[in-house]
């Protein structure tokens, strides 16, 4: 039985120079649809031809490409990162909150590689 309980959806979230130059060329040459761009958030995100991946785009100054964070959706977040650390997972800070839109929290795997859990606040 897994630790904690995901959602079917998954977002890919790339770090880039311009999400909207960036979002422009996913929909022109990879027929993504763009969902939203948050822009007082620095982020951008846009549906995939793959049911349940969506493609987030964070604005960063100096992108680091090769880079990319799976973000896993969870009906709680509180509930699956406690789950999470009380099985030895570390964690990167605290959880962050935009209010009425969502909750992440990164992780790690025992590799290193970055992984993030979502709670959409949007609903």
């Amino acid at each position: 039985m897994p630790t904690v309980s995901l959602d079917n959806t998954i977002t890919l979230a790339l770090s880039v120079r311009d999400r909207h130059a960036s979002a422009d060329w996913y929909e022109k040459n990879l027929g993504f649809e763009l969902l939203v761009h948050f822009d007082e958030a620095g982020w951008s995100e846009l549906r995939t031809n793959t049911e349940g991946v969506t493609l987030g785009l964070g604005e960063q100054m100096e992108p680091m490409p090769g880079n990319m964070v799976p973000v896993f959706g969870v009906p709680d977040i509180a509930t699956a990162r406690t789950a999470l650390e009380d099985a030895g997972v570390r964690f990167d800070g605290e959880t962050e909150t935009i209010e009425g839109m969502v909750s992440t929290a990164t992780f790690y795997d025992p590799d290193g590689n970055a992984l993030m859990l979502a709670q959409d606040l949007s609903k």
